[in-house]
């Protein structure tokens, strides 16, 4: 029974695994497929590396613009919110403000609004103002969604920063913000390392907000799989193509700094 127990442990992480892990192989393995391979049944597993696909992605359309866009409006709305929102998380967590409690559930739960209820108001007011199909109004839309984030999070990480560590610095003549910059911040860096990359993720994958509020100018990459699926036909192996492309940025970064992300999913998991 003892030797039975690890394995069916093992069996289940394994399945779980693979339950993850299965579409995106199926996504890179239709990427590489001729179409009247993609269609054979049963699937081909075995087969010649059909690259075209690769090629039609970077060589046709707009590929280079979308990709450009989705790293400028990821990386500013992400760089902001973190800016932002970590001092924002340290004063929640260590000043007594009027009403700090009621202050935080309206944060979070601005966060918790499913996306699809806002999107008709940001559309209208955009128009309004005439923004609409611009990097500015993509970036003010997911801080929105961002920035409650990474207030709620790091509010944590800031509250399991022990206390006396700070009046020791404030006895040694330390000012308030270099105490938050000397030495909450480098205690919380795994915390900041995760919603980082975690806000990073939405800004990237988002397609909601970047498939309504814009057109061609600020187009996402998101956005553009969907043009490849139309009433007439679906477009599999370009369609695999491009999704393939879109996730490798992600994965590669994320795989650069998993060991900080781990340690800053697990050490504010205590307190919320």
């Amino acid at each position: 029974m003892k030797k039975i127990t690890p394995f069916l442990t093992y069996l289940f992480i394994a399945l779980v695994l693979f339950s993850f892990v299965f579409p995106y192989i199926w996504m890179i393995l239709t990427s590489l497929k001729t179409r009247l391979d993609i269609f054979t049944l049963p699937p081909k597993f075995i087969f010649r590396p059909y690259l075209e696909h690769y090629i039609a992605v970077f060589t046709k359309g707009a590929f280079l613009r979308d990709f450009l866009n989705s790293v400028i409006i990821a990386t500013c709305s992400t760089f902001i919110s973190v800016v932002v929102g970590t001092p924002a998380a340290y004063s929640l967590a260590r000043f007594e403000i009027l009403g700090k409690k009621h202050i935080s559930m309206w944060i979070l739960s601005i966060r918790m609004m499913p996306p699809i209820v806002a999107v008709i108001p940001f559309f209208l007011i955009a128009s309004k103002l005439r923004i609409v199909d611009t990097h500015g109004l993509l970036i003010l839309v997911y801080m929105t969604f961002n920035l409650p984030f990474v207030i709620w999070i790091l509010r944590s990480f800031f509250e399991e920063v022990p206390f006396e560590l700070e009046q020791a610095a404030i006895l040694d003549g330390y000012s308030r913000w270099s105490i938050f910059t000397k030495i909450a911040l480098p205690l919380i860096k795994p915390g900041l390392v995760s919603v980082t990359i975690l806000c990073l993720i939405f800004s990237w994958n988002e397609f909601l907000f970047a498939n309504v509020l814009t057109k061609e100018v600020a187009k996402t990459l998101p956005p553009a799989i969907s043009v490849l699926v139309s009433s007439r036909t679906v477009e599999w192996g370009r369609v695999g193509a491009l999704a393939a492309v879109v996730v490798l940025p992600i994965v590669i970064f994320t795989y650069a700094i998993q060991r900080h992300m781990v340690r800053g999913l697990t050490l504010g998991a205590v307190k919320g």
